[in-house]
């Protein structure tokens, strides 16, 4: 006999049963994360491009292109977090990729726009944050990523 109660409480009072029955491992919530890790990695990718564009290629502004590279290192330590935050269910890493996804739809607007506009560049951008935007409120992650109740 399996002494495994068919329910276990939760922090917050409500069993498990309460929950869908794949809410801990969702495929929305795994797409997600996924997502997030790879805008890191390809943050990560874009610091070394820049390091190397630093020590090799003459620059109109040594120091904008540093503080470009520095802005690029902060996004992708950010980022970087919030994958790891997702991977681990942290109820904050939900608002901050929520905002994270927003910062790449306003970087693939202005990659749409102007005389050097790169539209491939605003797709790669645009798709994956409306995607991620998406899961972000589907219900299994909102239910993952709910904060404990305050009592």
């Amino acid at each position: 006999m399996n002494n495994v109660p068919d329910t276990f409480l939760t922090h917050e009072g409500s069993t498990i049963s309460d929950f869908p029955p794949d809410s801990r491992g969702s495929l929305a919530i795994r797409l997600l994360t996924g997502i997030l890790f790879l805008e890191a990695l390809a943050l990560v990718a874009l610091v070394l491009v820049l390091v190397f564009d630093i020590l090799t290629q003459p620059a109109a502004s040594v120091a904008s292109a540093i503080a470009l590279t520095v802005l690029v290192v902060i996004a992708a330590v950010f980022v970087s977090a919030v994958a790891v935050a997702l991977a681990r269910r942290s109820p904050w890493s939900r608002g901050a990729a929520v905002v994270w996804q927003l910062v790449q739809l306003a970087i693939a607007v202005g990659a749409f726009q102007g005389v050097t506009a790169q539209p491939a560049w605003g797709w790669a951008i645009l798709v994956p944050s409306v995607i991620a935007l998406i899961l972000l409120f589907t219900r299994s992650v909102m239910i993952i990523l709910r904060r404990p109740d305050v009592e």
